[in-house]
């Protein structure tokens, strides 16, 4: 269809996560069509971002220093630990405004049809974190899919004896849903998570 750069740059578009092929071909010719300066702009953001943006060596966050801005912000809670499986996971729950403990980023999920396991996951690191005694609840917040919830039983598994308080998301029915909708999964959860009214 294209030959030569263009072909090449839609090829690598596509490769991005969430990009099919037409999108791949949309981007290709806004670039292609937009101000030298702006194309400039981006391709200097993409290669500063690879060169200072690492992970947390704490936390393994996203961080442009060895240690992300909520790791070393001493007002938050060092008890409270809110594991997640990937760093936009922090991002969604700090927008909420409700926690003010501290994170860990496991790096994925447990998924052995991807061929996934524990070893792959930084659940060595949380280990280790959770033998330093100043944490006693550990809030697991990994997604409600199959590949989380088996990645939050495994960790339950391992943190229980500890004597660590472990406690899971709540799940169940949207704000703004509709019961006929819901899922039975969804909706079991719901019953499950189900709390007194206060009047």
């Amino acid at each position: 269809m294209y030959e030569g750069t263009l072909a090449d740059l839609i090829d690598e578009l596509g490769r991005l996560p969430g990009i099919g092929p037409k999108s791949a071909q949309r981007i290709a010719f806004h670039i292609l069509s937009a101000d030298p300066a702006d194309v400039t702009r981006l391709a200097q953001v993409l290669t500063k971002v690879k060169e200072l943006v690492r992970f947390c060596t704490i936390c393994f966050n996203v961080a442009e220093q060895e240690q992300c801005k909520i790791c070393r912000d001493a007002r938050r809670s060092d008890e409270v630990l809110c594991v997640v499986e990937e760093p936009k996971d922090v991002i969604a729950i700090e927008r909420t405004r409700e926690f003010r403990g501290k994170y860990h980023v496991l790096g994925g999920a447990i998924n052995p049809l991807e061929g996934v396991g524990p070893d792959d996951l930084r659940i060595r690191e949380l280990m280790q974190r959770l033998g330093s005694g100043l944490i006693r609840e550990i809030i697991l917040a990994t997604d409600p899919n199959t590949e989380g919830e088996a990645t939050a039983t495994y960790l339950a598994l391992m943190i229980k004896p500890m004597g660590l308080t472990v406690t899971r998301l709540a799940s169940g029915l949207p704000v703004g849903g509709d019961l006929e909708y819901a899922d039975e999964v969804t909706l079991g959860r719901a019953f499950e998570g189900r709390r007194a009214l206060d009047v």
